[in-house]
C-alpha cells in the first residue's frame, strides 16, 4: 500500500473511531459532561455559520448572538402552548417549530442584508453590533412574547411520538444505562453538528462558496468576474443567520429555559473568539474553537474547589470565570502572533509534516555511490 493511501485509510479509521466514541459517550459520561457537551455542540453550530460569514465571505459581524436569540426564542414561541398563563405561543409540533425558527432567523438575516450590502469592514461590524443592543431591548421589554427578564421555557422536542425528555417512553435504557433527557438530547446535538458540518463543507466547495472567497479577497475583482456582489453578501448573511438559528434552537433545548442575558454582547464576542482560535474560515476549526471556549469556563468552575489559586466568585481573588477570560485573551494573542490560521492551521501543518517525511526512512539500503568514469590507458 502506498504512503498516501495508507494515510487516507488511517484518517478514515480515525474519523470512524471518533464517531463511534461520540455515539457511545452517553453510556459513560455523567450529567455534567453531557450538559457541557450540549452547550459546546450548540456553540459549534452557531460558530460554523459565523466562520462562513467572516472567514469565507469576508463580512464582519459582531451581532451573531442576535440571530442565535432569534432561533432560540423563535422555537420557544412557535412550540410554546397557545393557552394558559405565561408568554404567548403558537402550539406547533416541535419539529415544525424547529424548522420555522431556523427560517425566521434566515428572514432576520435577509432583513439586515440591505445594510450589509452598503457597508463593509469595521462599519459593517458596528452596524451588526447594533442588532445586539436592539435584541436585548426587545427581549427584555416584549414580555408577552419573550417573558422579559425571567425568560421563557423551551418546549421539549419530540419526534414520531418519541420524546427527548425523561419520559415517553419512560424507563428507556440502552445496555443497561437509563437514557434520560440529556442522553437523548446528546444525539440530537450530534445530528445538528453533523448536518451543519456536512452542509458547510459542501457549500465551501460549491460555486457559491468560491464566489464567497472571491468576494472576501476583493469586491472589485468579484464584480469584474461577474459575481453579483450585493446578492452574495446578502446570501452570506442569510446562510449565517440560519446556522445561528439552528444553534439557538439547540441552545434552548439544552438549557430548557432561556433568558435575554444569554444572548448579549459577551456571547457575540465569544463567537468571534471561537472562530479566531479555531482558524477563521475553517469549518473544523470553528468546531474546535467552540469546544474550547465553551468547555473551559465550565470545567474550571466545576473543578474550582480542587484547583489551586482559584477562589469563589466575588471574594476578590482569581475566580474560574476570570481565569477563563485570561485564557481566551492569551489564546487569541498567541494565535494572532504565531498562527494566524488557528488550530485548524496547526493541524494541517502537522498532517503535512507527516506526509512529507523522508522517503529514505523506508529504503532498504544506502543510496548507490557515484563513481567517476574510468579512463582508458594511453598506449
Amino acid at each position: 500500500m502506498s504512503r498516501p493511501a495508507g494515510l487516507r485509510l488511517a484518517r478514515r479509521l480515525l474519523v470512524f473511531a471518533a464517531v463511534l466514541a461520540a455515539l457511545a459517550l452517553p453510556l459513560t459520561l455523567r450529567s455534567f459532561w453531557l450538559q457541557a457537551g450540549l452547550f459546546a455542540m450548540a456553540a459549534a453550530v452557531s460558530a460554523i455559520g459565523l466562520t462562513l460569514l467572516v472567514g469565507r465571505a469576508g463580512q464582519l459581524s459582531l451581532g451573531h448572538a442576535f440571530f442565535v436569540a432569534v432561533g432560540a426564542y423563535g422555537y420557544c414561541y412557535l412550540a410554546g402552548p397557545s393557552t394558559g398563563a405565561g408568554p404567548w405561543g403558537v402550539g406547533l409540533p416541535p419539529m415544525l417549530a424547529l424548522v420555522g425558527a431556523v427560517a425566521v432567523a434566515g428572514v432576520a438575516g435577509a432583513l439586515f442584508s440591505p445594510i450589509s450590502g452598503r457597508l463593509r469592514g469595521v462599519y459593517l461590524g458596528l452596524a451588526s453590533l447594533g442588532l445586539v443592543f436592539l435584541g436585548q431591548h426587545i427581549l427584555t421589554n416584549a414580555t408577552p412574547l419573550t417573558g422579559g427578564y425571567n425568560g421563557r421555557d423551551a418546549a421539549p422536542l419530540s419526534l414520531f411520538g418519541f420524546s427527548f425528555t425523561n419520559g415517553d417512553p419512560d424507563g428507556f435504557a440502552l445496555l443497561g444505562v437509563p437514557y434520560g433527557q440529556l442522553e437523548r438530547l446528546w444525539y440530537v446535538g450530534l445530528a445538528f453538528v453533523a448536518l451543519a458540518w456536512w452542509s458547510a463543507r459542501n457549500l465551501v466547495r460549491s460555486r457559491p462558496g468560491r464566489a464567497f472567497a472571491i468576494l472576501r479577497d476583493s469586491e472589485v475583482a468579484a464584480a469584474a468576474m461577474g459575481v453579483d456582489v450585493g446578492r452574495y453578501k446578502a446570501a452570506a448573511f442569510v446562510v449565517s443567520s440560519m446556522y445561528a438559528g439552528l444553534g439557538g434552537v439547540l441552545t434552548a433545548l439544552a438549557f430548557g429555559r432561556i433568558v435575554p442575558d444569554s444572548f448579549g454582547l459577551t456571547a457575540s464576542v465569544s463567537f468571534l473568539v471561537m472562530i479566531v482560535i479555531g482558524g477563521i474560515g475553517s469549518v473544523g476549526g470553528a468546531v474546535g474553537g467552540a469546544v474550547f471556549v465553551t468547555l473551559l469556563p465550565l470545567v474550571l468552575d466545576h473543578y474550582s474547589d480542587s484547583l489551586p489559586y482559584l477562589s469563589a466568585p466575588g471574594s476578590g481573588g482569581l475566580s474560574a470565570a476570570d481565569l477563563s477570560q485570561f485564557s481566551y485573551g492569551l489564546a487569541v494573542v498567541l494565535v494572532l502572533l504565531f498562527a494566524h490560521d488557528g488550530l485548524a492551521g496547526v493541524a494541517r501543518r502537522v498532517i503535512t509534516t507527516v506526509r512529507r517525511s523522508p522517503a529514505t526512512a523506508t529504503s532498504t539500503g544506502p543510496p548507490p555511490r557515484e563513481t567517476s568514469p574510468s579512463k582508458e590507458p594511453v598506449r
